[in-house]
């Protein structure tokens, strides 16, 4: 296998590349366009993980199928999780379990989960 990634079909996709571009401090990798602007297919590389993102198309959603992507950074990164916190919080669907918002759980001091405003499940902890 030359290599894995995550990949979200989200709705207003050029949206959402900026979004987690600015959540992450992420690095555009491609950035292929349909002829309607909306984005074919892009990837970002969030600290040496590659994330992809296209637009969606109601053909492909699959009710019951969620994932929740979780980013472990490890101890000394409470900045970045701080940062990606504040960033996708704004206008989120809900905070999710183990905690409501940015604290510290059993295995973690620094954790939040959230469902963003393009419906993606993040988990970001150190």
């Amino acid at each position: 296998m030359y290599r894995s990634m995550m990949q979200v079909y989200v709705k207003d996709s050029g949206q959402a590349i900026q979004f987690y571009r600015d959540a992450f401090d992420a690095i555009i990798i491609c950035d292929h366009r349909n002829d309607d602007g909306t984005v074919a297919h892009a990837e970002l590389d969030i600290y040496g993980q590659t994330f992809a993102v296209c637009e969606t198309r109601e053909d492909i959603v699959n009710t019951g199928n969620t994932m929740q992507f979780c980013l472990h950074f490890g101890e000394g990164k409470e900045e970045i999780v701080m940062k990606a916190y504040e960033i996708l919080k704004e206008d989120c669907v809900e905070l999710t379990a183990p905690i409501t918002g940015l604290g510290e759980c059993p295995w973690s001091p620094c954790l939040f989960g959230v469902i963003d405003r393009f419906g993606v499940n993040w988990c970001v902890y150190v």
